[in-house]
């Protein structure tokens, strides 16, 4: 085969790449509807970070838990912290975007005028979206950040279609990561509180919910001044979407 016949060969597969790939996604987010994952895309991504900064040992602490196996006061906590109009939306909460915009800019003109960095940027992402980028998806920065988001939005599409609203729910809360390579209600349940998520209190589920999306940052186990108000807010949401009944309006 000459080069050009190569060239029209390869130029023949390109359009055909895209529907391989939707259809590879559709049966991968399809499986995953009734199978449990043994890991993430971002569990795999920092197990790989910490190898190239030397440290070959670290190990990420994960342990799945159905969603009938924890207590329902995380999966209500997570709810109540991250997204509460998780039970109506289709993946995006327009609104939320707005507002997020709204407080942005306003912080943005606020950090101008005075001559400091932004603060207190808000986010809109729901618990679909966070569960799509952190099972499927890595962090990116730069270029890949924008193709990350353009596959997020894919991806949610396809969980809010092919999975129910527990089965997203039951996905973040095995792989949010709530400390530093902990991963999941079970992981950071034992970590934190050394007990099983099955008897994680109201408090401890707001705790935990408290310190997302900055695991880094923050501990659940010993909460300073920011994660106890914050945990005392979550409390307060938790009661006012529902309590624990809220959940059973998922099934």
């Amino acid at each position: 085969m000459n080069g050009a016949a190569r060239k029209r060969r390869l130029r023949g597969w390109w359009w055909k790449l895209p529907l391989l790939f939707a259809v590879f996604s559709v049966l991968q987010v399809l499986a995953l509807r009734f199978v449990d994952p043994p890991f993430s895309a971002f569990m795999a991504a920092r197990w790989v970070d910490a190898a190239l900064a030397g440290h070959p040992g670290f190990r990420i602490a994960h342990d799945w838990r159905d969603l009938r196996a924890m207590s329902p006061n995380l999966p209500l906590a997570l709810v109540a912290a991250e997204d509460q109009n998780f039970a109506r939306h289709h993946g995006f909460d327009f609104d939320a975007i707005e507002k997020a915009q709204a407080h942005n800019e306003k912080m943005r003109a606020r950090a101008e005028k005075r001559g400091t960095p932004v603060k207190r940027i808000r986010g809109a992402s729901t618990i679909s979206q966070q569960t799509a980028k952190n099972l499927f998806l890595w962090q990116g920065v730069g270029p890949t950040r924008w193709l990350r988001k353009g596959l997020e939005v894919w991806y949610t599409a396809l969980i809010e279609a092919l999975w129910p609203k527990r089965r997203i729910l039951e996905m973040y809360a095995n792989f949010a990561e709530f400390g530093d390579g902990i991963y999941g209600a079970q992981a950071a349940s034992r970590s934190f509180f050394g007990k099983d998520a099955s008897r994680l209190s109201a408090s401890e589920a707001a705790r935990l919910a408290a310190v997302l999306p900055s695991p880094k940052r923050y501990s659940a186990a010993r909460p300073g001044p920011y994660v106890q108000r914050r945990a005392a807010a979550i409390q307060r949401q938790m009661a006012g979407i529902g309590g624990t009944g809220y959940l059973r309006a998922l099934d």
